[in-house]
Formats: structure tokens, C-alpha cells, sequence
């Protein structure tokens, strides 16, 4: 019901000011709640994000990796809805808060 994952930052990621951008974090939240979605359902490319809200905390500095915790919250039928901390690497504090709605397709039971 959890995943952690990382994102090396490399000029790309960054927008002036040299912090991390905002598609790159939702990016790393999406995949990382999807691979905890896809360990407790087996592999399925239909599950689909239906909604992302990200609250961008704090500055996300372009100096350090970012680290993802993703958590599933309820895993039913046809949703499964879950929320990911983004933190950059040796932050206590996150610096952004992710919660996202996937949808399931239709399973033959």
C-alpha cells in the first residue's frame, strides 16, 4: 500500500531560480502512486489518474534529489485514491503535498 521513489534533478527539472518545477513533482507523485497501485493489483496499463491536486509547500531546491512517499488510502472496485509527500533529499519538512483519484477498469470477477 506504499512506494518510495526518487528523482535525480538535473537541469531540466529546474525553472529560474533554480528549484525544482512543479511538473516534474506532480510527475514523480503520479508514477510513484501508481506503482504502489500496480503492486496491489498486478499489472493493469488502464488504470488511469482521473485527479491530481498538488499543494506546493515549500521551494524545492534544484541542488537535491527529490524522494516521493506514496501511500494508497482506499483501494476499492473502481477508485483507488491515495496521497504523496515529496520531499527534497535531507528535508525533514515536505515540500509538497500530492493527493490523486486513479480509476480502475472494469474487472471480470
Amino acid at each position: 500500500m506504499r512506494a518510495t521513489m526518487s528523482l535525480a534533478i538535473e537541469d531540466e527539472h529546474l525553472r529560474p531560480g533554480a528549484c525544482v518545477s512543479g511538473p516534474s513533482m506532480m510527475s514523480l507523485a503520479d508514477v510513484c502512486l501508481y506503482v504502489a497501485i500496480l503492486a496491489q493489483i498486478g499489472p493493469e496499463a488502464m488504470a488511469v489518474t482521473s485527479s491530481l491536486n498538488c499543494h506546493f509547500l515549500r521551494r524545492a531546491r534544484g541542488d537535491r534529489d527529490l524522494i516521493a512517499n506514496a501511500r494508497i488510502l482506499k483501494l476499492g472496485r473502481r477508485l483507488v485514491v491515495g496521497e504523496v509527500h515529496l520531499f527534497s533529499t535531507g528535508d525533514d519538512e515536505p515540500v509538497a503535498l500530492v493527493n490523486a483519484t486513479y480509476v480502475l477498469p472494469d474487472r471480470d470477477d
